[in-house]
């Protein structure tokens, strides 16, 4: 059964309903979100010009949205979906102005074990959203913590608003990120900044998150979702054949060694004179029009 959820998305007076429950909303006006599959924490649509963009908002206002299991379930469910949808260029996951996801949901986590940890594989959802091929970009609004944090890192561009505040703070509680928290952010910010950052468990702010390179861009929060679906339309634009051997190549760039990485960027670069997209860039470009790709 459809659900639909629609309002005027402009600021935080506004509020969505959904029969008995609302919820402070996304900012940007006239966007109607419809989940066509039910999921109970987050909202599920295509959205831009030409529905070409997933978008996925993390939909647990009262808690900050936690991430509970079911919720990064429910993530790694919709990315899924959305990436092999053939109509999506890319995907966006956002929360809500005052949060993007402030941390994992600690009372679910509280008599947690060891074993059970291991036996259940409490993260193996967290892997599945970052094995998408199309591009993954994180809005983030207000408060991107623990989870949170690695959550917006998993994802391939991170736009954030003004406000946004982003941090590990899992050692104050006696444990530490492990969802990639020690290994993206260093990649992204250096050693020392990854060191401060999870062994102090301050916050820092977009502004910060920015210079250290964790950050692309950063918006008024009214504009953030706003930009972000402008980001990938543009990519929308292009081959997704070529876009998602762009990415990979990217990628690789964190996981293997400088010569093994031009190795496979030329190798890359090469195939793609096998592809028709290729031959069909290169002669709107000649013949001055706008190109048509196939993803062949």
């Amino acid at each position: 059964m459809n659900k639909v959820f629609s309002g005027v998305l402009l600021n935080s007076k506004h509020l969505f309903s959904n029969g008995s429950q609302s919820f402070k909303p996304v900012q940007l006006v006239s966007i109607k979100f419809m989940s066509t599959v039910k999921f109970d924490n987050i909202i599920v649509d295509k959205v831009g010009k030409n529905k070409n963009v997933g978008i996925v908002q993390l939909n647990r206002p009262k808690s900050l949205n936690a991430l509970c299991d079911v919720l990064v379930s429910e993530v790694a469910a919709a990315v899924q979906q959305l990436d092999a949808d053939s109509s999506v260029a890319a995907i966006i996951l956002t929360g809500n102005e005052k949060a993007f996801a402030a941390g994992a949901d600690i009372k679910e986590m509280l008599n947690q074990t060891y074993s059970a940890n291991v036996k259940q594989g409490l993260l193996e959802h967290w892997d599945n959203i970052s094995k998408a091929k199309k591009p993954v970009i994180a809005a983030v609004n207000g408060y991107a913590l623990g989870g949170g944090c690695e959550l917006a890192m998993m994802c391939d561009i991170i736009y954030a608003g003004e406000k946004a505040k982003f941090g590990q703070p899992e050692i104050i509680i006696g444990t530490m990120p492990g969802a990639g928290g020690t290994q993206r952010l260093t990649r992204a910010a250096g050693k020392s900044n990854a060191m401060e950052v999870c062994l102090t468990g301050n916050q820092f702010t977009a502004q910060e998150a920015k210079a250290m390179g964790v950050v692309s861009k950063i918006f008024p929060p009214e504009k953030l979702l706003e930009e972000t679906i402008k980001l990938a339309e543009k990519i929308g634009e292009h081959s997704p054949l070529i876009v998602s051997q762009v990415k990979e190549a990217v990628n690789l760039a964190f996981e293997t060694t400088l010569q093994q990485g031009l190795k496979f960027e030329k190798k890359s670069f090469y195939a793609t004179f096998a592809t028709e997209d290729r031959k069909e860039g290169m002669s709107a470009f000649v013949e001055k029009r706008s190109p048509n790709f196939s993803n062949n």
